[in-house]
């Protein structure tokens, strides 16, 4: 048992190593080398878990579908802002989940191992497939066609952040996002419940 969880730790430990180093060069820059410096481990440790960088990014790209910190909720909808909130927060504090939106923007890297883009939709469908049959959506709202629009958007306002950065958190933006969008999907007795703060994530109890 205890090599088994010392396995799972160096796993996890080149995983991480390996989310730094692609977060910082780029798929096609980084090298080995630079993640088993990080990793602080051995070419053999690495290739037990690993046959090459390419089944590495795999591995990081797995990491980028993530509802951790997601806690069941009254309103589906509900569940479906705090996803997005969650994963606005931990975005600028995890270096392995930001590797993994970089691989899937990366045009070079998305055309090598795809992206994980239909994985979110697919999450936010069901949600609003859920949403849908316990009356919060409005008529007119489809949920393969608004969860697409929804995970095109939360992308795209993370890519305009990264680029023209401003005084404030990613979660601030995504937060306006919603506020924008969100009267245009959910029926008005329950866009009055729906907490779309900034501050939610921190309220769910994810650590700051």
């Amino acid at each position: 048992m205890a090599q088994q969880e010392r396995a799972v730790r160096t796993r996890r430990a080149i995983l991480e190593a390996a989310g730094h180093v692609f977060d910082a060069h780029g798929y096609e820059a980084a090298t080995i080398a630079q993640i088993l410096e990080r990793a602080g481990v051995t070419r053999g440790a690495l290739y037990f878990h690993f046959s090459s960088k390419e089944d590495l990014a795999r591995g990081v790209l797995a990491e980028a579908v993530t509802t951790e910190g997601l806690l069941p909720q009254r309103f589906k909808l509900q569940e479906l802002v705090d996803a997005s909130l969650l994963l606005a927060h931990r975005l600028p504090r995890e270096p392995l989940l930001r590797a993994s939106m970089r691989l899937s923007v990366d045009q070079r890297a998305r055309a090598m191992f795809g992206t994980k883009w239909p994985d979110w939709i697919a999450v936010a469908e069901r949600l609003l497939t859920e949403a849908e049959h316990n009356g919060e959506t409005l008529p007119h709202v489809s949920p393969a066609d608004t969860a697409r629009l929804l995970v095109a958007a939360w992308t795209g306002v993370q890519l305009v952040a990264e680029a023209v950065p401003r005084d404030e958190e990613l979660v601030d933006e995504i937060t306006r996002l919603y506020r924008l969008t969100l009267p245009n999907i959910a029926v008005p007795g329950v866009m009055a419940s729906l907490d779309v703060a900034p501050d939610r994530p921190l309220r769910l109890g994810t650590s700051s």
